[in-house]
């Protein structure tokens, strides 16, 4: 799901709520040149008032965007969210889009990496404490 930047900011504002989204990427053809996210539509709001309900995502999305690519290692991506206070990531591979991720899809990812590391772990004190009884 992406949108374009001479849509209205209402058009997203239908688009996150009916979707149930915080964020989507603004796409100028296939290049990602921002993104549009709660966030931004409560700024711009506060700042403008409901007209800003008829602007275009070009003036209120977050642009320059930052991005990961799709090797980026879990951690690396929580670090630079939780540094630059971003709650969506655009995935990235040869200037084309390829996924989107929240926050809450890392630390997702993060906690069953956990508990699968935890889970090897008591498997292998386990087993090593078997063979020495």
């Amino acid at each position: 799901m992406t949108v374009t930047p001479g849509e209205t900011v209402w058009h997203v504002l239908e688009l996150l709520a009916d979707e149930r989204i915080g964020a989507v990427p603004v796409l100028d053809g296939e290049r990602i040149v921002g993104v549009m996210s709660e966030r931004d539509l409560i700024y711009a709001l506060r700042t403008n008032g409901a007209a800003v309900m008829e602007w275009t995502v070009d003036r209120v999305m977050t642009s320059p965007v930052l991005t990961v690519a799709p090797d980026t290692a879990v951690i690396a991506a929580l670090a630079l969210m939780t540094g630059q206070r971003v709650r969506h990531l655009p995935v990235v591979e040869r200037d084309q889009l390829v996924g989107f991720v929240s926050i809450g899809d890392l630390v997702k990812s993060r906690l069953d990496q956990i508990e699968q590391e935890a889970g090897a772990m008591r498997a292998y004190i386990q087993g090593d404490y078997e063979r020495h009884i």
